[in-house]
């Protein structure tokens, strides 16, 4: 809520993936709408990913508050420095897929989003973490993976969020099957799957449901395993996937735990968020009630 005449107005950090068109065209508008609605803000210039936790940190004594505007993978990057300083975390969703967006709720257009910060209502959530790195929606191995190295910023910029379509159908050309083993409490699976994923919110991947029953806050990780021999019949699988419904598929291999470990044959790159930050073999963990994002009514 806007601050009555006798308070001093909250501070808030303000950091803009300015490297991408949409946060270069939203940033100085951005600003202005969070001042509009009685905001005092500082704007957080970064260089590079580390810098936006880093800048979190530094600050954090002189803000309120952090809001940062981008894509799902700008947002992973100020997970360290949210999670240091426990400051309250407001999103803009200037991004092409926006998941943790829609898995929050909140509204897709930038004014609509700064009046979710502005009302100031705030909700507590966990973070996934995999090898020491957290994220808010997913981590994946695999198909998953291959899809971060084909969707290039100028299919993002040309194509929006049907670019993940356009890339999915350039990696399913050269899908293979890979052996991994996943253990979670006292069980063990050994599976063959192109595709391995760890989620920790609803949405990802532009759209794909991890479960429909998943929640951001409840405490435990949801798996699937794509354990499908060719590109047809992943196709066919997709429905499925978008909606979160994959109990009717025997392809679909699902579990869920508060703590998953994957291994491999040979060393894979693991994907949190749309960034490469990690490799097999990988411990996934719950981190309950890590973080207060602004949310709407």
């Amino acid at each position: 809520m806007p601050p009555s005449e006798h308070e001093p107005p909250r501070r808030a950090l303000l950091i803009v993936n300015e490297h991408s068109r949409s946060g270069r065209d939203n940033a100085d508008t951005a600003q202005a709408l969070l001042e509009g609605a009685g905001l005092a803000v500082r704007r957080g210039d970064t260089q590079s990913r580390e810098d936006v936790s880093r800048r979190i940190v530094q600050l954090e004594p002189e803000i309120d508050l952090v809001v940062v505007g981008g894509g799902d993978g700008t947002i992973n990057a100020a997970a360290p420095g949210i999670l240091a300083t426990r400051l309250p975390l407001g999103v803009l969703p200037l991004g092409t897929a926006n998941d943790l967006a829609r898995t929050l709720g909140l509204p897709l257009d930038l004014e609509g989003a700064v009046n979710v910060i502005a009302a100031g209502r705030t909700r507590r959530i966990d973070l996934g973490d995999v090898n020491g790195h957290p994220y808010f929606n997913v981590a994946s191995l695999g198909f998953g993976v291959d899809l971060t190295h084909a969707l290039t910023s100028d299919a993002k910029k040309r194509w929006g969020p049907l670019g993940y379509a356009v890339a999915g159908l350039r990696v399913l050309r050269r899908l293979r099957p890979f052996h991994v083993e996943i253990e979670t409490g006292e069980t063990r699976i050994r599976s063959r799957t192109i595709h391995l994923a760890v989620g920790n919110g609803r949405h990802y991947g532009g759209g794909m449901t991890v479960s429909e029953d998943a929640a951001i806050d409840d405490g435990r990780l949801d798996v699937y395993s794509l354990e499908v021999e060719s590109a047809w019949r992943l196709l066919m699988l997709l429905p499925a996937l978008r909606s979160g419904r994959t109990q009717d598929w025997t392809e679909i291999r699902t579990l869920g735990g508060e703590e998953i470990r994957v291994t491999t044959r040979r060393h894979r790159s693991v994907n949190a968020d749309g960034e490469i930050v990690t490799r097999t073999p990988a411990t996934f963990k719950v981190l309950h009630d890590a973080a207060t994002l602004f949310v709407p009514e």
